[in-house]
């Protein structure tokens, strides 16, 4: 009789096992899976920002060219994008690394709270 009840539990505690793999597979998959779909937002969102931003700074060339000549149009754009550029290297801990660093977290570390 003991013998019987020691092979169910081998049994169920192998079941258990199997289930709770499968349960961790399915878990990772479903946090790669939200992480690669920010990155892909993220991805699309920079490059229709770069096609954005190119046409606001060439509108924005041709309206100050009235004024300042083509050169000086463009020496001040680059200034201010040069500017910008410095800000966001200046600031990239709290503007980059802070945030995806926060997202990462939660996303991986904060599952046994959900459950």
């Amino acid at each position: 009789m003991e013998d019987l009840d020691y092979k169910r539990l081998v049994e169920e505690g192998r079941e258990y096992l199997s289930l709770e793999m499968k349960y961790e597979k399915l878990t990772a998959v479903e946090k790669l899976s939200v992480l690669l779909s920010a990155i892909a937002f993220v991805a699309v969102l920079v490059i229709v920002g770069a096609f954005a931003l190119f046409f606001l700074v060439s509108t924005l060339i041709h309206f100050l060219s009235q004024w300042m000549g083509l050169w000086g149009a463009n020496l001040l754009v680059v200034f201010v994008l040069l500017l910008i550029m410095g800000v966001v290297f200046a600031f990239k801990r709290q503007l980059i690394v802070d945030p995806i660093t926060k997202f990462v977290t939660k996303l991986f570390l904060n599952a046994k709270e959900d459950e």
